[in-house]
């Protein structure tokens, strides 16, 4: 029997700064998010390093003494790459790589890594290879490979022309040839789109690895790939699924996260599509996430740059199953009692409370609480249909339980 070959994770160091934006608290869940992040693009932290900076330094990111622990760390320790919780710009990483001489990331081109590794088809790959390009084009020093030799550098340089300024033409054509190919496959996925007929448009939208795939597998009896690791899918995926005996379209899309590049963002137009054009938007949030309430924020601000936040939304707390409120101790007369120490019933009580019968609380792994999830679903997509298709009002009745009378 062959053995399982150990999979070789590149050791990583994580770098994040306190800052008036961020607290030391906010800043521990953002590098835990970032640890999660180099984790699923085949990383290992051996190291987190935090700074209390107030203004960055625009040399070094960080203070020249803390950037010397960075470097005695990296050099004992055999560290492949170091990454930076916040985006870098082009001066910072050059003059961090001559210094640590190693990989210098930051969460922007981490995710962009991420992204290139988990593009299956080829309207996801080449969404993914603009973003890289766009991002990679004030990054270029005369340090950077050859770029020349993927076309030959024959006939192709202008006289006096340095090899930077032709690594950077190289560039430009390349980000122009992929928006035209971009263009030309939006406009197939627009007529698909069309071509689905006036059903009723459902989306699952949310923060990333909050259960969607696996949600849409258990809803429409589909396989899409579910993984917990971030960004486990980037393609859309849409099935045709049917509760009673009302048909309608259910799309699964890729999922946000916090400081999401904006070159991506602009990129995955086409797919955000998907949720511009629905009717309904299933808002799925995992619950027993200690920051959830931030990762909502986070997906109301990008519907909201998509000009998708107004649309009729039924939020969905997945993963009850795996909910754990914090244990206060009796005996601790320091620590108040707070939200991280509610219990789902408790929470349901406070701002929740608000949201009334549009919020669902749920587990899609063992299939908690799924036929009021159907219900609910049922009744928001009949209303549209209804809406839309009055002279079928008879055929749909106003409560899926009449179904089964």
């Amino acid at each position: 029997m062959l053995e399982k070959k150990a999979i070789a994770y590149e050791k990583a160091v994580l770098i994040g700064v306190i800052n008036q934006n961020q607290d030391e608290e906010k800043v521990r869940e953002y590098l835990d998010e970032l640890q999660f992040l180099t984790y699923t693009a085949g990383g290992e932290v051996s190291k987190r390093f935090v700074q209390r900076v107030e203004t960055p330094n625009p040399k070094t990111f960080i203070g020249s003494g803390k950037m010397e622990q960075v470097q005695q760390y990296v050099k004992s320790n055999d560290i492949g790459s170091v990454i930076f919780d916040d985006e870098l710009s082009p001066t910072q990483q050059n003059n961090i790589e001559k210094l640590l001489r190693c990989k210098i990331l930051d969460r922007t081109s981490l995710i962009l890594d991420i992204f290139a590794q988990r593009a299956q088809t080829s309207y996801a790959r080449t969404q993914v290879e603009l973003a890289q390009y766009e991002y990679l084009l004030p990054r270029l020093t005369g340090l950077w490979t050859h770029l020349e030799r993927q076309r030959g550098g024959i006939g192709m340089r202008g006289p006096g022309e340095t090899e930077i300024e032709t690594d950077r033409r190289i560039v430009r054509d390349r980000i122009a040839l992929l928006k035209k190919k971009l263009v030309k496959i939006d406009r197939q996925m627009e007529t698909q789109r069309g071509n689905r007929g006036a059903l009723v448009r459902v989306a699952l939208v949310g923060y990333t690895n909050v259960g969607k795939s696996t949600l849409m597998n258990v809803i429409s009896k589909s396989e899409v790939f579910a993984e917990n690791k971030l960004f486990a899918t980037l393609d859309t995926t849409v099935r045709k699924v049917v509760i009673g005996n009302l048909p309608f379209l259910l799309s699964d899309t890729v999922g946000f996260i916090r400081k999401l590049p904006t070159q991506l963002v602009e990129s995955f137009k086409s797919t955000l599509d998907e949720v511009r054009e629905a009717d309904l938007l299933l808002r799925v949030v995992d619950i027993s996430d200690p920051d959830f309430e931030g990762h909502i924020a986070s997906v109301h601000q990008i519907l909201d740059e998509i000009d998708s936040s107004d649309k009729k939304v039924i939020m969905v707390f997945n993963k009850i199953d795996q909910y754990r409120p914090e244990a206060l101790d009796e005996d601790d007369l320091v620590t108040e009692r707070n939200s991280s120490h509610f219990t789902i019933e408790e929470w349901k009580k406070t701002w929740l409370n608000k949201i009334g019968d549009r919020a669902l609380f749920i587990s899609a792994l063992n299939k908690e609480n799924l036929d009021e999830f159907r219900k609910r679903v049922y009744q928001e997509v009949r209303d549209i249909h209804v809406t839309r298709f009055p002279y079928n009002n008879f055929l749909y009745p106003e409560h899926l339980d009449e179904y089964q009378s």
